[in-house]
């Protein structure tokens, strides 16, 4: 489930490239299906930086992984261990609702990014986070789970108050806002319960499948229903 629009931005052969918080690797695995870049994947959890190595040789089998350098590191948001401006690009999902210290893990994200390069940055919408919060106390209490909500502009602010401009922004995934709601409502734990079966094989299988119809859907609810909000800045 990649969030990240890549056709939005420029992304060049040469170009090194920082997937920060990556999880299993949704989208330096759609990176390193091409070809000249240097892709580097990081997160504080080692178990999901096990899970991109299953991630690339899935891509290998399909004969779809292209020549890009994919390397994995771990790391602290908020203390990067890199330097400064050496990323063209820094890609940072779904990542800032969990960290206490966003002011920090901003001013690092722009440290490391080039001038005149692309910072993304995804966050659960307000509205439908919103709803997953008045759902279920565990969603936002449980330990690394999601600790505020940002509107439009609380991110905007919070990062263009480091020197980056917003340019752009988009809305994704509205098929996903109700399986969290039905997980929120039933129990987050409750992956037994019929509704979130069954809506949990639906979007697997849209996923795999990507249908058009599905696709069309997905588009014409985002600026509704779509569950992340997905802010690109450029660095001055």
């Amino acid at each position: 489930m990649v969030t990240v629009d890549f056709q939005k931005i420029q992304i060049r052969p040469g170009d090194r490239i920082l997937d920060i918080g990556c999880g299993d690797g949704r989208h330096a695995g759609d990176l390193a299906q091409m070809d000249g870049l240097t892709i580097i994947a990081s997160d504080r959890n080692i178990h999901d930086l096990g899970l991109i190595r299953n991630r690339t040789e899935y891509l290998e089998d399909l004969d779809i992984r292209g020549d890009s350098l994919l390397a994995m590191t771990a790391a602290d948001i908020t203390a990067l261990p890199f330097e400064d401006n050496c990323f063209a690009h820094v890609i940072c999902a779904e990542v800032m609702e969990h960290i206490a210290d966003d002011a920090a893990a901003a001013r690092e994200l722009i440290r490391v990014l080039k001038p005149g390069g692309n910072l993304v940055v995804s966050v659960p919408r307000f509205f439908p986070e919103k709803i997953c919060w008045m759902l279920s106390e565990d969603y936002h209490h449980s330990d690394g789970g999601h600790i505020r909500i940002y509107t439009r502009k609380l991110i905007t602010d919070l990062f263009e108050s480091f020197g980056v401009k917003r340019w752009y922004f988009h809305f994704a995934h509205s098929l996903h806002a109700p399986y969290w709601w039905l997980k929120c409502l039933l129990g987050l734990n409750r992956e037994d319960a019929l509704p979130v079966k069954l809506y949990k094989r639906f979007l697997t299988w849209d996923i795999m499948e990507k249908p058009w119809i599905t696709r069309y859907a997905d588009r014409v609810l985002n600026p509704v229903l779509g569950k992340s909000l997905v802010v690109y800045f450029k660095k001055d």
